[in-house]
């Protein structure tokens, strides 16, 4: 990836004072709490929402938008928002699971044209996951406007890594229209080693990070982490004074396919290993990422079901075949204050079948082999975590240097 690498100009607006069962993107249920508390959400205003911190910069620019069903101003779609109101939108980037978030975990997205608007939409989820200088031949600026959930394996991440990388190569502008991370006071697990980058891990991240996508542009940028270490002209626009990384912040429209339900978010940085063992996740059920469980598993567990093709996987994991494990829906969210590791723990130990246990993509998902020799060696969760503090205690450092929003 050679490219020419643009003089820096980095702003910031500053604040004023893969995944069960898919609908159409309506709204996730309105994730009931956060899992940073169980209190009441106070309002919060988005990015997207302070129109006039970035309209300005738009008028007369010929603009890209890398968006999907969660980037909307109230109810209404950020591409119809800003059409509305002169911007000369020329392209849609459609990232995993498609521009209108109805596309299947692991679907290719195919190039196309939007049936509202008309405006084209090319894939950056197929052959093609950095757009090229012909995709981007007719766009001056870059606005990116999605949900993350603030796990290192949500692949939305990575689609931001490489609009920037393509961005900073091809001299164009990336404006970042921030959103809360509903798992945003969470810093755990171990650091991505580079020997297991791939599009889950791209960046040396813990698994959960606990940036908003605004700050983790940021540090993309400041980090030198895009390809040659170039650094592309960055806006981000903050959310609206009053929000910390532990305000609850009740999701509106449901981030992708398999995440349904707010526990399933909360759930989601530390379940989601186990999609590189032998359990399921709940993929094809009705109740994705709360349910654990598999064929190799004792018969006596509380909890049974069988994964079977919907709309969200339309070839689940274990598809047909009955998995025995838990139900996790009044289960912890985190342990500890950090992530949930005895389910992965137990699930091993009391596996039938523990030489097929972990698949290669588990190193791909932890970022390291590490996590895998030290749970078949039987260390225990305390002597796990332990071996994580060097890193997390040097990412801690490096996190608050681009933090846009206080803690508490």
């Amino acid at each position: 990836m050679v490219g020419f690498t643009a003089k820096i100009t980095c702003s910031l607006l500053l604040a004023l004072p893969a995944c069960g069962t898919a609908r159409p993107p309506a709204a996730a249920a309105p994730a009931a709490a956060s899992p940073a508390s169980t209190a009441a959400a106070p309002p919060v205003t988005v990015g997207a929402a302070r129109l006039d911190q970035y309209l300005p910069q738009l008028r007369g620019q010929r603009v890209g938008l890398v968006v999907n069903q969660t980037s909307r101003v109230g109810a209404a779609y950020l591409v119809d928002t800003l059409r509305a109101r002169g911007v000369n939108v020329t392209a849609i980037f459609a990232p995993e699971h498609g521009f209108r978030g109805e596309a299947a975990d692991g679907a290719t997205i195919a190039d196309g044209r939007d049936a509202r608007s008309g405006v084209p939409v090319r894939s950056v989820y197929g052959k093609t996951r950095k757009p090229t200088p012909e995709m981007l031949a007719d766009v001056d600026v870059l606005v990116f406007d999605i949900q993350d959930v603030g796990a290192r394996f949500y692949t939305f991440i990575s689609t931001l890594h490489y609009v920037m990388e393509a961005a900073a190569e091809q001299n164009k502008a990336v404006v970042v229209l921030d959103r809360p991370n509903p798992n945003g006071d969470l810093v755990d697990g171990p650091i991505l080693e580079p020997k297991y980058r791939s599009f889950v891990g791209l960046d040396p991240l813990p698994i959960a990070h606990g940036l908003t996508v605004g700050e983790l542009a940021r540090m993309l940028n400041g980090e030198k982490w895009l390809a040659g270490g170039v650094r592309c002209r960055l806006t981000v626009v903050p959310v609206a004074q009053g929000y910390t990384h532990a305000t609850p912040y009740a999701l509106p429209v449901r981030p992708s396919p398999n995440l349904p339900t707010a526990h399933a978010v909360a759930l989601y940085p530390s379940i989601c290993l186990f999609e590189g063992t032998n359990i399921s996740v709940g993929r094809g059920t009705d109740t994705p990422f709360e349910v654990i469980g598999g064929p190799t598993q004792p018969a006596a567990r509380p909890f049974a079901f069988t994964p079977r093709p919907n709309a969200g996987s339309p070839t689940p994991p274990l598809n047909g075949q009955l998995c025995h494990g838990l139900a996790l829906a009044g289960a912890p969210e985190r342990a500890g204050g950090g992530l949930v590791l005895r389910y992965l723990l137990d699930f091993y130990q009391q596996s039938t079948d523990k030489a097929q246990f972990f698949g290669k993509y588990f190193e791909e998902l932890s970022g390291t082999a590490a996590l895998r020799e030290q749970i078949i060696a039987g260390k225990s969760e305390a002597e796990i975590r332990a071996s994580w503090e060097p890193g997390l205690g040097r990412f801690r450092a490096l996190r608050k240097k681009y933090l846009l929003y206080p803690e508490r």
